[in-house]
């Protein structure tokens, strides 16, 4: 079974067991999070896709740490100009705990 969820403006593809990293959450390591922004659920029923979302669905995970990315370096040049700059994206990394879809 897998889900498809959105969560900082990025989507991922998720499935029990999984550790991801997401944009930064605000939750504390050790915190469950409840993901409800499920775009899509497949399972042993077959593909369920949302409608924007899927009513009823949740991903359920675990905070296990906060982070920063690798650094990127951006540089920019011109004639007679140029910039060099550095940037590190934070991130929260979670563990995904269950992937659950209420029956109508």
């Amino acid at each position: 079974m897998y889900a498809v969820i959105e969560t900082g403006s990025k989507q991922y593809r998720v499935a029990e067991g999984d550790v991801i990293e997401v944009e930064t959450l605000p939750a504390e390591p050790g915190d469950r999070v409840e993901l409800d922004k499920v775009l899509l659920v497949s399972g042993e029923k077959g593909v369920v896709v949302g409608n924007p979302t899927v009513q009823g669905a949740k991903v359920v995970a675990t905070v296990q740490t906060h982070g920063r990315g690798k650094k990127v370096i951006v540089y920019k040049h011109k004639k007679n100009y140029h910039k060099k700059q550095g940037h590190r994206q934070n991130f929260t990394r979670l563990h995904i705990d269950e992937i659950s879809v209420e029956e109508k």
